[in-house]
């Protein structure tokens, strides 16, 4: 069972989300709260496997939430709904490593699946935040990231990828599957033209 909490300041949409991610036989909400105060207290009692936050809430933003949690050290994950393509928000949001950062207006199916993606180590960008937020002073990648991409870039299979940086195989493929959602790209031939395009690589 993943169990969630959510946190979101329009209580007709908290309401309905909460009832159709409790239809999944997998998914439990543990509780929700319409502003961020009460989302951190709560989120630091009940420690969910993963809060559901959307950006602007009263007291504390979603975005605030998210680096209390990443501070805290907590194990609990984080997905940002929002309806905001602000290009600081996203910054901000992958500084504070969240593993999701999705549109409001996305269906529930594509919440409930990156759910289920981001609790097997995951990190799931909407593509479209991703092509309008993504430019060359806004790397996104972390640097392990870019390390994997460098040896994608070099021609490396993931084996050989995993040999050379002393990892396994099932890593250098969560590792590539962050670095495509991250990129809004759909494999490693496109990730590197990014990269390349923007001047990623030194």
């Amino acid at each position: 069972m993943i169990t969630l909490y959510l946190a979101e300041d329009q209580s007709m949409l908290s309401s309905a989300l909460a009832q159709l991610l409790n239809l999944e036989d997998d998914l439990k909400v543990l509780g929700t709260s319409g502003d961020g105060q009460a989302a951190w207290l709560d989120i630091n009692r009940l420690k969910p496997d993963i809060a559901i936050l959307d950006i602007e809430m009263p007291k504390a933003t979603g975005l605030d939430v998210a680096d209390d949690i990443l501070a805290a050290h907590l194990a609990t994950k984080v997905i940002i709904l929002t309806t905001f393509a602000q290009k600081a928000y996203f910054a901000r949001a992958v500084k504070a490593k969240v593993s999701g950062y999705l549109l409001k207006d996305s269906p529930s199916d594509d919440l409930v699946t990156a759910i289920r993606n981001v609790m097997t180590g995951q990190t799931i960008y909407d593509p479209e935040l991703v092509r309008n937020m993504v430019n060359a002073a806004d790397n996104p990648l972390s640097d392990q990231e870019m390390v994997v991409l460098k040896s994608a870039a070099d021609g490396d299979t993931t084996k050989e990828i995993a040999e050379k940086l002393f990892l396994s195989n099932g890593t250098v493929r969560n590792y590539l599957s962050a670095i495509f959602s991250k990129l809004g790209v759909h494999n490693r031939l496109e990730a590197v033209n990014m990269a390349k395009n923007n001047k990623w690589f030194t």
